[in-house]
């Protein structure tokens, strides 16, 4: 018999998340976290979900891969001209989360995207397998197309077009975005639903404020 979905739940005990332990800089307790849930061997560890707004005020969300960050931020590659692409570039405000279930952990971090520098860009897309940087070019991403076999054709196409893996050029569309983070939030799950919510939002001085937030 199937259970009712009100009736699914799961008590969490693995870890808690307080001031004594957790660092006062955002991005050091995010690479604790990081370090830990690949030591985890997470499938898809750098998988987040990428929340923006639209030009109607509705907010759109779908899951992107996280390909690399430091204290800048927080970096993702993608098509433009894309649905999230014109998003950003009416409203550049966006929301980014990863959610660690293996670890009873997820990270909210909302900030601004801008897009990375051309040399950026150029230095992560020829860094991939030839077949991505050839759909790259195939997939006019978000836009309605006829069925399956649009995108075959125009991927043989670009593939005879360019039949060295090694001159597969960027193209313009194609590039990345930096999430610069205002506040980075870390929660952990913990028994009786009284998680652990630790805010920290950035400061004029380039600090950290951090703040406990009630589950």
């Amino acid at each position: 018999m199937a259970h009712s979905i009100a009736d699914i739940r799961r008590d969490y005990s693995l870890q808690s998340l307080d001031e004594a332990t957790a660092s006062d800089n955002a991005f050091e307790q995010f690479n604790q976290w990081w370090g830990e849930a690949i030591e985890a061997q997470i499938d898809e560890v750098n998988a987040m979900t990428l929340a923006t707004v639209n030009a109607l005020g509705k907010p759109c969300a779908r899951t992107v891969l996280l390909k690399g960050y430091t204290t800048a931020g927080f970096v993702f590659y993608t098509n433009y001209h894309s649905a999230k692409g014109q998003e950003i570039a009416l409203n550049n405000h966006v929301s980014l989360l990863f959610f660690w279930k293996e670890l009873e952990r997820q990270v909210r971090i909302e900030g601004i995207a801008q897009k990375v520098s051309v040399t950026e860009s150029d230095e992560y897309f020829y860094s991939r397998p030839a077949g991505s940087r050839i759909g790259a070019w195939v997939s006019p991403q978000s836009t309605v197309i006829r069925d399956r076999e649009f995108l075959e054709d125009n991927f043989n196409q670009m593939r005879a077009q360019f039949p060295d893996d090694e001159k597969v050029p960027r193209p313009d569309h194609w590039g990345g975005y930096i999430i610069k983070p205002e506040s980075i939030e870390f929660w952990q799950g913990r028994s009786s639903r009284l998680h652990d919510r630790l805010k920290y939002t950035a400061t004029d001085q380039g600090s950290w404020k951090r703040e406990r937030l009630a589950p």
